[in-house]
């Protein structure tokens, strides 16, 4: 028995640019930048389209950005036939497989992972901080080498291991 399963992509997945040949071929990807424009009170579409990528790339901003087009790329496989099994998705990946389960709503996804972004980036001020994805090594490795930069450089923490 053959399954199919949908894993959405999380936050590092945006570019300047994303979305536009959906958005110029279906009415579902107009239809939905549309309903995103107005929950989140901007144009999610036009920063998509036409960045700028300082802007895009903003946390508040990438978050929705990323939803909205995962969840066009999911409603435009449905109009063609292409439906999953199960959903799932990495980080905020997890909001876009919530919509293409049926759980949650576009529009409410939309305004949540927005707010989402906002508190994130508060937590961490833009020019603050940084992170980086390490492939490739044990967990120890890792704990040991931020535990060697934090003496020598100022706090570094693991703070995210993913399965394998």
């Amino acid at each position: 028995m053959n399954k199919l399963a949908f894993v959405f992509p999380g936050q590092g997945a945006q570019a300047v640019g994303m979305g536009k040949d959906l958005f110029d071929q279906y009415d579902v990807a107009k239809r939905l930048f549309a309903e995103a424009d107005e929950a989140l009170g901007y144009s999610i579409k036009d920063m998509c389209f036409e960045g700028p990528a300082d802007d895009l790339k903003l946390t508040a901003n990438t978050q929705p950005a990323i939803l909205t087009v995962s969840v066009i790329v999911n409603e435009i496989l449905k109009e063609h036939g292409v439906q999953p099994d199960v959903a799932g998705g990495h980080s905020l990946g997890e909001y876009s497989a919530l919509v293409a389960a049926g759980v949650l709503s576009f529009k409410d996804a939309v305004a949540l992972v927005h707010k989402r972004g906002q508190y994130m980036q508060e937590a961490v001020p833009v020019g603050e901080g940084g992170m980086a994805a390490i492939i490739g090594l044990d967990d120890e490795t890792i704990a040991v080498a931020c535990e060697k930069a934090t003496k020598e450089a100022g706090e570094v923490q693991p703070v995210n291991f993913n399965c394998p």
